[in-house]
């Protein structure tokens, strides 16, 4: 950690040099977003540039997860989560995510407050996660009552329900996939919107629903889901890269994706 502190304030005296001769430190036209991803060699997601076309940027890396969507998995993987941050910084994030919902709310609403405070101490940066994304889309329509849908085991699934309800949250309903690693074709449009269905019609009228796994595809299931329910979805993927944007400053009203990034 010392050693990067000092590559920092290296890039600090540089910043200064280049504005006192009155040159870009960097060569960054937009605000740009650092996501750090569990897989790893992880593209950025296509819902970028869908919902943020201009305006902000994603660069992306990531630290494995070789255990999968398992309590001991997350556990292998964590401690690369801050070399990783340290690496976007250096290439010129504003902002470090650490994208994965269940790598961050796994051991609950402090460990995830700990893991950006520990970001932002080694970088210097502004610092979130994918599981705060959820939480900001939830508030942001003043959700209480939620419904849960989940790719996890029952075991991950039940410590998302921890972390939901230590941020105020009544969680009326839960279902997983059962999934420590998605099978190709396991997790399609209508297995999704089924999965959602169900969650939902278990829940005596909930407030929203949350989607949850950064690796569900589901940008495009928001709204034929909320058509079904009636109530606002709120996803990691999407709403992730719309916490992130929200954080950086930039225009974060959508149209066409949902209730939540249209209001």
């Amino acid at each position: 950690m010392t050693t990067s502190r000092r590559e920092f304030l290296k890039l600090a005296s540089t910043a200064t040099a280049s504005l006192a001769l009155g040159t870009p430190a960097f060569a960054q036209a937009v605000p740009t977003a650092g996501l750090i991803f569990p897989p790893l060699n992880y593209p950025i997601p296509p819902d970028a540039k869908r919902l943020f076309p201009s305006g902000v940027q994603f660069i992306g890396n990531g630290v494995g997860l070789t255990g999968g969507m398992t309590i001991e998995g997350y556990e292998e993987a964590i401690p690369r989560v801050l070399p990783r941050a340290a690496d976007l910084a250096r290439e010129g994030a504003d902002l470090i995510s650490v994208f994965g919902s269940s790598i961050t709310f796994y051991k609950g609403a402090e460990f995830n407050k700990e893991l950006t405070d520990q970001v932002t101490e080694l970088t210097g940066l502004p610092a979130t996660t994918q599981s705060n994304g959820l939480v900001d889309g939830l508030r942001h329509v003043n959700a209480r009552r939620v419904a849960v849908a989940t790719a996890y085991t029952d075991v991950v699934t039940e410590r998302l329900k921890i972390f939901l309800e230590e941020h105020g949250f009544e969680i009326v309903s839960a279902r997983g996939l059962g999934y420590e690693r998605i099978p190709e074709g396991a997790a399609t449009q209508e297995i999704l919107h089924d999965l959602g269905v169900a969650a939902y019609s278990n829940s005596n009228k909930a407030d929203a629903l949350v989607m949850s796994c950064g690796a569900l595809r589901t940008l495009d299931l928001i709204v034929p889901l909320e058509v079904s329910v009636g109530v606002p979805v709120v996803s990691s993927t999407p709403h992730g890269l719309w916490h992130c944007a929200r954080m950086l400053g930039v225009e974060a009203r959508v149209e066409g994706f949902g209730m939540v990034m249209a209001a």
